[in-house]
């Protein structure tokens, strides 16, 4: 099975929450309301550099899709 790359998760205990999933490597969930990210990969001491510069531009696309997400709703 194959999923997009970004997706969008509810849950009613958080109801504040705005999940964003992201599902390809290096895989996370952000919840954009407060930006805290849970990483759902393990990565050595030689990864944190690379990940550093790439998950700012990650964040951002996890930002864009929420927005487009949000703007095609209310079309």
């Amino acid at each position: 099975m194959s999923f997009p790359k970004f997706l969008l998760g509810d849950n009613t205990d958080y109801p504040e929450a705005i999940f964003v999933i992201h599902t390809e490597f290096p895989r996370f969930i952000i919840n954009l309301q407060d930006d805290e990210v849970e990483w759902l990969e393990e990565f050595d001491k030689s990864d944190e550099k690379e990940l550093e510069s790439e998950a700012e531009n990650l964040f951002q696309e996890a930002n864009d899709f929420y927005d487009r997400e949000i703007q095609r709703y209310d079309e």
